[in-house]
């Protein structure tokens, strides 16, 4: 048997850049392939060389679509990854998009840079462009759910339902004599859209590389609803904008703001989704429910193909950049739906730019907030905030609601990992900050007395074969 190398290149002691890479002789296979982000020594990681001759990888398997597990694809593929993706149909779906916009975004970015002249790079380039991320969509290798699927020499894969988005997948990886278990981001049992998380596939794991993103809390219910917020707001005669990341998160609200109105807890004001990326994952959600997807919870589909989940009669799509404008600092009340969910990037960061200087509008957010990004910087109380290059004043008020997050929290994470007949050698705990890691780390060991590793950025774990 081969000794095995596993390569920690990304989600090691901070939650994003997730690529784990499998080694067993000349045989490589990386799972997941996602972009740093949050503080800029986290960005700049992304320019660094992954000190492997991506050539040699044989195969890379997907998670799930999130950019953080996905969006380094199209540099790899630029930089010689000659082999395959595997994913499932709906991450296949949903990536096709995430990379395409990210391109998009990085391209225009750099070229808003070199117009303002506040990039470090002479001339201010991005790190790939949208036909790296075409080469990249051209190597997805759909696969189903439950399909025991050989992707390299003695490498099988088996795609498990997450609960996290649509197409989100906890992943069975057997390689070499050896099985793996990769959560990705695991998801949540109460998922308004999804099924819940499959429990943990029978036998014994020599490894499970755990989400670890929300190991030391539990998601909370809000100090004030989201109706409560948004009616504050009105009252003020402002508007609310809500950043949220495009897929699932938008879907998520939207189905909540139609409960809202439709229950008559917050008036029919006008909605808008103001996202090109959101309202593509929106079609293919609408499609999943209208074809009975078995990621789908039943009681959506038995609603019949005439059911709209995501619409109480005010919601207006806005596709193009000239729909935007019409809604830039909106003078009567109305709720604004737009990416990037921790406000790094896309259009809200210019409605940010519009609207946090007045104190009548409200900005949520509504999920996790990295280090170093804007999103983290309102929550945490900044007074300006820096945009395209200028800083703007915040004035709005900010709230924050962590219990539409998709992620399992600790309670979860150990409830999932209880399904587990059998107790994995080891467990790596990936994909979160220190504090929740080591948190995570000790309830695991008191709770289900299980031995722990986490892993450092760049390290080199040795598996020796028995």
């Amino acid at each position: 048997m081969h000794d095995i190398t596993i390569d920690f290149l990304g989600a090691a002691g901070t939650v994003t850049g997730s690529k784990f890479l499998l080694t067993a002789g000349t045989t490589k296979v990386m799972v997941d392939c996602g972009l740093f982000q949050g503080i800029k020594d986290l960005r700049l990681r992304n320019w660094q060389s992954l000190n492997e001759n991506v050539a040699d990888i044989d195969a890379v398997v997907l998670t799930h679509a999130h950019l953080d597990h996905c969006g380094y694809l199209p540099k790899l593929v630029k930089d010689g990854f000659a082999g395959k993706i595997f994913l499932t149909h709906y991450t296949g779906k949903l990536a096709e998009v995430i990379l395409r916009d990210s391109a998009r975004i990085q391209t225009e970015d750099a070229k808003w840079a070199a117009k303002k002249g506040y990039s470090k790079h002479n001339p201010p380039k991005a790190l790939y462009e949208e036909e790296d991320a075409i080469a990249a969509i051209r190597k997805f290798e759909e696969t189903q759910f439950h399909a025991r699927t050989q992707i390299a020499k003695e490498t099988f894969v088996t795609f498990h339902p997450a609960g996290h988005i649509l197409g989100a997948a906890f992943v069975e990886l057997e390689f070499f004599g050896k099985r793996f278990l990769f959560s990705g981001d695991m998801g949540i049992s109460n998922h308004p859209l999804l099924v819940a998380p499959d429990r943990i596939p029978d036998g014994e794991f020599d490894a499970v590389f755990l989400d670890s993103t929300y190991g030391d809390r539990e998601h909370e219910a809000p100090e004030r609803p989201l109706a409560e917020i948004i009616n504050s707001t009105i009252q003020r005669g402002g508007s609310v904008l809500i950043p949220a990341f495009a897929v699932d998160r938008t879907e998520i609200l939207l189905k909540e703001l139609k409960v809202l109105m439709e229950s008559g807890e917050i008036p029919r004001i006008p909605i808008y989704a103001d996202s090109p990326m959101a309202l593509k994952a929106l079609h293919f959600y609408r499609e999943a429910i209208l074809e009975g997807s078995p990621e789908i919870r039943p009681e959506l589909t038995a609603m019949g193909p005439n059911y709209e989940p995501f619409d109480p009669g005010t919601l207006t799509e806005l596709p193009t950049v000239e729909d935007s404008k019409t809604i830039n600092n909106p003078t009567t009340p109305c709720i604004v739906v737009s990416a990037s969910g921790m406000a790094t990037g896309g259009r809200v960061v210019h409605h940010l730019r519009n609207m946090l200087s007045n104190p009548n509008h409200t900005v949520v957010m509504v999920g996790y907030q990295a280090i170093g990004t804007r999103g983290r910087a309102l929550v945490d109380g900044a007074s300006e905030v820096k945009m395209h290059g200028e800083y703007v004043k915040v004035q709005a008020q900010i709230e924050q609601i962590g219990s539409y997050s998709v992620h399992a929290d600790r309670d979860g994470l150990i409830a999932w990992l209880s399904t587990a007949q059998t107790a994995p050698k080891l467990v790596f705990l990936v994909h979160g900050e220190p504090d929740s890691t080591a948190m995570l780390a000790q309830t695991i060991s008191q709770e289900l007395g299980w031995k722990t590793h986490v892993p450092y950025d760049r390290e080199v774990f040795h598996l020796t074969a028995q």
